[in-house]
Formats: structure tokens, sequence, C-alpha cells
């Protein structure tokens, strides 16, 4: 317990201050830590049947980050770049396909599908949440930083509430441990975490503070038990070590991997209707 106590507390120390240190530090951190991520997940994959192409999935992901991330610059501007992403992403994602007819493998095609999975499920998630930061046109901290808080708000408050009170099994097939009681707790405190954020965040109405801390709640929620169903396809308990007391990256950030999409959905379809 202690252990996990003082991982948690450096691991805050640590995503919080890669949004106040400005828009380079966030950039480069949200680079670095969905290829660890994507790293671990390949990682996983390896130890069942698939082998996925590594090196040309980091170097897919980097180039697809790379892209978003000068979008959120504004620098698409620049039609030389724009035709240099065209033609570096889909030459990449041809050599996937063609360094597998030189490996002697029984399921190419398995090895494929799980290196651009990964991709989609780790790299992607990641993408739209550095978006957030983006959102107004200009760097701004403080709905990525209300999105982690909102998220460890609905954490905190599902394991609180389904230890205090929790009877009723929400999904026992992939969770055993997870309860309605425990869920509804978690939106509830995952809510009023986002009602106090509008006081001082007021860039968004408390409406749609309170309106993503509920999306938070139950996309975060359904992405944790994404993770435990695919831990328990490949027979593991945590996904990794890197965090004494807490697994893996992806047992950290699973919340993040379903919530952070539809988070960012929903700003963009505020912002045009």
């Amino acid at each position: 317990m202690k252990t996990r106590a003082i991982t948690g507390f450096f691991f805050v120390i640590v995503m919080i201050g890669s949004l106040l240190l400005g828009r380079h530090v966030f950039d480069l951190f949200y680079l670095i830590l969905p290829l660890l991520s994507l790293w671990e997940f390949y990682g996983l994959i390896k130890q069942g049947t698939a082998k996925p192409n590594v090196v040309l999935g980091l170097l897919v992901a980097t180039l697809v980050y790379g892209f978003f991330t000068l979008v959120g610059y504004n620098a698409l501007v620049n039609l030389h770049f724009l035709g240099l992403a065209v033609v570096f992403v889909p030459v990449v994602v041809a050599a996937i396909f063609i360094a597998e007819l030189y490996q002697a493998t029984e399921s190419p095609f398995n090895n494929i599908a799980f290196t651009f999975l990964g991709i989609i499920y780790v790299m992607t998630p990641f993408i739209f949440f550095h978006s957030l930061a983006y959102s107004g046109g200009e760097f701004n901290f403080h709905i990525p930083l209300g999105f982690l808080v909102i998220l460890w708000a609905n954490d905190t408050g599902a394991y609180l509430s389904g230890y205090l009170f929790g009877k009723t099994k929400l999904f026992e097939r992939h969770s055993p441990k997870k309860t309605w009681e425990g869920f509804i707790g978690g939106v509830l405190i995952a809510s009023a975490a986002g009602f106090v954020l509008s006081i001082f965040y007021t860039d968004l109405s408390w409406r749609h503070w309170v309106s993503i801390a509920i999306l938070i709640g139950l996309f975060g929620t359904l992405g944790d038990l994404v993770e435990s169903m695919f831990k328990r396809s490949i027979n593991i308990k945590d996904s990794g070590g890197i965090l004494p007391g807490h697994g893996g990256l992806l047992d950290r950030f699973d919340g993040l991997l379903l919530s952070a999409p539809i988070v960012f959905a929903y700003l963009y379809l505020i912002s045009i209707f």
C-alpha cells in the first residue's frame, strides 16, 4: 500500500507537470507516453501467438501523432508538409504488409492486425487527449487537466463507493470486483469534480463540465472493462510493472482510451451547434 501511494503521488505530479510546463513539454510528453504504452501493448501481444511489427508500428504511430500535433499548431496551411504527410504515412503503412512477406510465421495477418490494433487502441486515444489542449485554437491546459482530475475523481469515487456499498456486480465476466454501486458513486463524484472545475476554469459552463464528467464516468468504466477483457484474453493480471503498485501504463490509462475520443467529439459538437 505504501509503495502504491508513493508511486501514485509522483505519477500525479508528473502528469500535472506535463501540462503546466508549456506546450512543448506537453507535446513531447504525450508522444513519449503513448509510445511507451504501445511498446507495452506489443510486448503483451508477443506473449501470445502473434508477433506485431514493433518498429514499424511505433513509426506509424509517431508519424500520425506528428501530423495531428501540427494540426494543433495550425501548420497545415503549409501544403508542402501536407504532401509529405500524405506520402510517408501510406508508405510506412504499406511497409507493415510488405515486411510480413519476409517473416516465417503461420499467421501473418494476425501480426498485421495486431500491429494496427495497437495504433488504433493505444496511440489514437492519446492523440485525441492531446487535441483537447488545442480545442480552442491555441494551447490551453485547462481542459486536459480537468479531464485528468475528473478521471481520477471517477476512479477514486468508484473504488470508495464500491468498497463501502458495493453489492450488485456490474460486469462480473470481465471484472468481478466492479459493482453498480461503485459505478454510480464514481459518476456522482466525477460530476461533483466537474462542477467544482467550472468555478475555476470558465472556458466551459458547469453544464458542459458535468456532461464531460458523466461521459468520462461512463466510457472510462467501459475502457477499464475493455482492458480487463484484453488482459483476460492473454491470461495476465497486470499489463506491466513500470509503475510499482499500479501495474503497467495500460492499467493506469485504461479509462482514457475510450473516454478521450468521446470527450473530444462532445467538445467538437458543442462548438459547431
